[in-house]
C-alpha cells in the first residue's frame, strides 16, 4: 500500500521546481541547493519528471544480479531460479511502475528487455532463440511492462472503489452515474469513470486522476462489476491483457 500511495501521489502532482533554476532554501544555518535529480522512497525523478534516470538505474541494478544469478544457475532447478529472479529482479521492475503511466516506449522498453533476459535465464534459452512471447505469456506467465502497469493501475482503481485505498485516491474516482448531470448516459449504466480533461503539452495525462480511470473504461463490463472480488478481479484481468496479444 505504501508503494501505491506513493505512485499515486508522485502522479498527481504537477511539474516542480527542480534543477539548477537558482532558487535554495534556507534551514537554519543549512543552505539546501536545488538539485537536478531527486530520490523519493526508491524512485529517482529528473528535474523535468522524466524517468530516464530511474530506469537506467533499474537496468543496472536488474542486470547486475542476473549475472549474479547466471553463475548459480545450474545448481537450481527452474522453480527455484524463479523465485530467486522474482526477489532479485522483477520486483525491481514492477517497483511503484504506476508513475510509468503513458511513459514513451522508449522508457518502457529498456524494462521490458530485463524481462526478457530474465526469461532466458529461468528457461534456459539463448538471447537469439525464438519464441520469446511464448516463453513470456505462455510458460512463465509474465506480463509485459506496459500490461504491468495498466495491470497495477486497473488494481488500484478497483481497490479505490472498494473503499480499500487512501482518500486522495480514491478521491480520483468518479463514477459518472455520481455525476448529477451525466446519470443518463450510457457510460454511467456501465460504471465507468470520469476523465478529467488535462493540458496535452504538459504530464497531465500521466496523473493518476487520469490514466487510472482511462483504464479502467478501457475493460470489459464484467471486470467492472460492482460484485467482482479483488481476487477474482486480479485473475480476470490478468487474462484479459494476456488475450490482448
Amino acid at each position: 500500500m505504501i508503494k501505491q500511495s506513493f505512485s499515486g501521489q508522485v502522479l498527481r502532482t504537477s511539474r516542480t521546481l527542480l534543477g539548477s533554476s537558482g532558487l535554495s532554501l534556507q534551514l537554519d544555518s543549512d543552505t539546501i541547493m536545488p538539485s537536478d535529480h531527486v530520490r523519493v522512497l526508491g524512485v529517482t525523478f529528473s528535474s523535468d519528471l522524466s524517468l530516464d534516470k530511474h530506469v537506467s538505474t533499474v537496468c543496472a541494478q536488474s542486470f547486475f544480479w542476473l549475472r549474479q544469478l547466471r553463475r548459480v544457475r545450474r545448481s537450481l532447478d527452474d522453480e527455484s531460479m524463479k523465485t530467486m529472479v522474482h526477489a532479485f529482479v522483477t520486483t525491481r521492475v514492477d517497483f511503484c511502475n504506476t508513475v510509468f503511466a503513458s511513459a514513451p516506449r522508449s522508457v518502457t522498453d529498456k524494462l521490458q528487455r530485463v524481462l526478457n533476459a530474465a526469461a532466458r535465464l529461468v528457461s534456459g534459452t539463448r538471447k537469439y532463440d525464438r519464441g520469446l512471447s511464448h516463453l513470456l505469456h505462455v510458460h512463465l506467465h509474465w506480463l509485459d511492462v506496459a500490461d504491468r502497469v495498466k495491470f497495477k493501475l486497473g488494481l488500484t482503481v478497483h481497490r479505490c472503489l472498494s473503499n480499500k485505498a487512501p482518500h486522495y485516491l480514491a478521491d480520483s474516482c468518479t463514477l459518472v452515474s455520481n455525476i448529477a448531470s451525466r446519470r443518463r448516459l450510457r457510460s454511467a449504466h456501465r460504471r465507468h469513470l470520469d476523465v478529467p480533461r488535462y493540458n496535452r503539452s504538459t504530464l497531465g495525462r500521466r496523473s493518476f486522476s487520469v490514466a487510472g480511470p482511462t483504464v479502467w473504461n478501457l475493460l470489459p463490463d464484467d471486470l467492472r462489476d460492482h460484485g467482482c472480488t479483488e481476487s477474482t478481479f486480479k485473475q480476470s484481468l490478468k487474462t484479459y491483457l494476456f488475450a490482448q496479444h
